[in-house]
């Protein structure tokens, strides 16, 4: 006789929890702030369990992890799916590896270099709300949340003329990596997506190696420290690093920052009344609903959060999406947008501590611009149709956002 077992307290497949996660956020911060899953890995949901987390110095390393349940299941997933083993993105390495290779792509990703790229930038967000309004209804995602930082990271790196539709999906199938996976052919499909975007960036670095410029891929290939250099391997990994988080995360704080302006018109209204509040504004969208919703961490000894006690060698999610919403650090009003919140870059969804997210400052950029230019031009701007969200548990966003732009005048 087979067993039902009920059904876990965070359910991150459940219907309609990609569209809507927060009220099972609330339900886990009140209830299991800390919580050991049946899957296996453990989930932090208050701001301050999360908060200091992530600055702990704890592993990235999944050749950490010990938990012998999670190591089933992942085999189990797996099953006859050859996956890398050397992983060697900034974002997977500890100390020593990490220190090096952040000290390397930070080289040649300055905030100078950053800074510079605003007039390049307010002209691409131009042209492309030129060709919008021209349009009068389009998807924002399509229009402008998606090429925008697309074009951004692929000049900044200086890449060849590519594929952008087959990189996007690709790239957007590989970051399902980043959250928990229960379907084997999900699996094989990220490990497909890896491989081919791997020959894509390796296909670029050699292009690059032949045709040298004033970009930020040929100060990759060139990057040295110490007579350190990034070796093949490393160099694909940073760049696909670059490419696929320069891109897909803006795309959901652009997309969902307007969705949520939108959504609460007396603060859109505040924002075209004073365009100073631009930069908090970007802040407290960037808590409302922040475009990663998790980052994880593993435990290297046994660590106590909030009383609770977790074991050596285990794989612990934090919540960003709800960590930002706890009521406790932000208060009774942590579920709505307020961009004159005085405290909203105490956000942490870019991560904290060593890891914390390198293109933060370039993510800024391109929303306040973006944000800027469309709220003022379009005083009509709205929501035109119903909103489709992307399906993700942590890279989350929508995927398609029909509005109608009514331009000044």
């Amino acid at each position: 006789m087979s067993q039902t077992l009920p059904p876990p307290l965070f359910d991150p497949f459940a219907p309609g929890f990609t569209d809507d996660p927060y009220p099972q956020y609330a339900a886990m911060r009140a209830g299991a702030p800390v919580y050991r899953h049946p899957l296996g890995f453990w989930l932090l949901t208050r701001y301050e369990d999360v908060s200091w987390l992530l600055r702990s110095g704890l592993s990235v390393e999944d050749g950490n992890i010990t938990d012998r349940q999670l190591l089933d299941l992942r085999e189990l997933m797996r099953g006859q799916v050859a996956t890398r083993t050397d992983r060697v993105s900034m974002l997977d390495r500890d100390p020593p590896d990490h220190t090096r290779l952040r000290r390397l792509v930070s080289k040649a990703f300055t905030p100078r270099a950053v800074e510079a790229l605003r007039p390049r930038i307010t002209t691409l967000v131009g042209e492309m709300l030129d060709a919008a309004e021209f349009q009068g209804r389009v998807d924002l995602v399509d229009a402008l949340a998606f090429p925008l930082p697309f074009a951004v990271i692929a000049e900044m790196l200086g890449t060849p003329p590519a594929d952008h539709e087959r990189i996007r999906q690709l790239s957007g199938t590989v970051v399902r990596s980043l959250e928990p996976v229960n379907d084997p052919a999900l699996v094989t499909a990220i490990a497909d997506a890896d491989a081919e975007l791997s020959l894509i960036a390796a296909d670029m670095i050699a292009w690059k190696r032949a045709n040298p410029a004033d970009d930020l891929l040929t100060a990759l290939i060139n990057a040295e420290d110490d007579g350190d250099v990034l070796d093949d391997d490393e160099l694909i990994a940073q760049t696909l690093l670059l490419y696929i988080a320069g891109h897909e995360t803006t795309v959901n704080l652009i997309a969902g920052g307007t969705l949520a302006l939108l959504r609460h018109p007396a603060q859109l209204a505040r924002l075209r009344s004073d365009p100073g509040l631009a930069g908090n504004a970007v802040e407290e969208l960037l808590r409302y609903d922040s475009p990663v919703q998790a980052s994880r961490r593993i435990t290297l000894e046994p660590v106590s959060v909030s009383g609770v006690s977790i074991p050596a060698g285990a794989f612990v999610m934090t919540s960003l999406g709800s960590a930002n919403r706890d009521e406790d650090f932000w208060g009774p009003d942590a579920a709505e947008v307020r961009l004159d919140r005085e405290n909203a870059r105490q956000h942490v969804s870019f991560g904290a501590g060593p890891h914390h997210c390198l293109g933060a400052s370039l993510a800024r950029l391109e929303a306040s611009i973006a944000l800027a230019q469309l709220t003022t031009r379009f005083p009509g701007l709205a929501l035109d149709g119903e909103v489709t969200w992307n399906g993700r548990i942590n890279l989350r966003g929508p995927a398609h956002l029909p509005v109608t732009l009514v331009p000044r005048g």
